[in-house]
């Protein structure tokens, strides 16, 4: 495995400094922020303030046969109500590669590697005290693919033959092997995964963007991890901006119930390249 992230950093060094117009990256962060203070207020209710820092970035490159797809996706936020302490509102890291070959095919074959973790602590606020259920890379979920591959401009989609490996540290509930007296920290998966894509503009200043990700394992075919991701942003100048995401998860593995996450923000962009 690190053998070939070497390699795949060293082609796309090589890549960039021997075609570097070939090469299309985009950077953008962001600071979404909801507040509301009260003073000798008489109908109820308590401060609240939240905060959301994001970063969206990609690099993808394409040549005659080749063709490199990155993108990374960062989330981290607190909120804090009333007297509280603060409290983790978002936390996710999303760094997926794709490497394609051309062979004039309608769809190419490829290789892709993601990786998903937490940032930093994770807690469960429901118990008293909060209990903490996560940390960075822990659980950290690393996963390739090989197969085939259709990329358009504003739509893709990709499906193949699958290894997902699970690392742990503290919480090994998301790794242990239920049948062995043992708490296994790492856990080995094969299956199929399918990740579809999509980036449309419904209007002028209005944009959607979804990807849904499924993965079956072949021990279990008739259970599938759901991984749906969507977000609407309307923007109001250069800087600003309203972004809704919506996001549904569904692993066994995390939970037996349907994990959603809605947020809508208002929202202060920066690009940086």
């Amino acid at each position: 495995m690190k053998i070939f992230v070497y390699m795949l950093a060293f082609s796309l060094l090589t890549f960039a400094r021997d075609n570097p117009s070939k090469w299309t990256t985009s950077g953008v962060t962001g600071l979404n922020i909801n507040q509301m203070a009260l003073s000798n207020w008489t109908q109820g209710g308590d401060n609240t303030f939240a905060w959301t820092l994001t970063g969206n970035f990609g690099g993808d490159y394409k040549s005659s046969t080749w063709s490199f797809y990155n993108s990374l996706k960062l989330a981290y936020g607190r909120t804090k109500l009333g007297n509280a302490d603060f409290r983790t509102n978002d936390n996710e890291l999303y760094l997926e590669n794709v490497v394609a070959y051309n062979v004039g095919w309608k769809v190419d074959p490829y290789f892709s590697n993601t990786v998903r973790s937490s940032i930093s602590e994770g807690f469960d606020y429901k118990a008293v005290p909060s209990v903490k259920i996560a940390d960075f890379f822990d659980p950290g979920y690393i996963t390739q693919s090989v197969g085939f591959t259709y990329h358009t401009t504003k739509f893709n989609t990709r499906l193949g033959i699958a290894l997902q490996e699970t690392f742990t540290n503290k919480f090994r509930n998301y790794s242990d092997d239920p049948d062995t007296p043992e708490l296994e920290a790492f856990k080995l998966e094969t299956g199929l995964e399918s990740v579809t894509a999509t980036e449309l503009q419904l209007d002028d200043n209005i944009f959607f963007t979804s990807k849904l990700r499924l993965f079956t394992r072949f021990t279990d075919l008739d259970i599938w991890d759901i991984r749906f991701d969507n977000t609407i942003t309307a923007k109001i100048n250069s800087y600003l901006n309203v972004n809704l995401n919506v996001l549904a998860v569904y692993e066994k593995s995390q939970s037996p119930k349907t994990q959603l996450k809605e947020a809508l923000q208002l929202g202060i962009t920066y690009t940086l390249f």
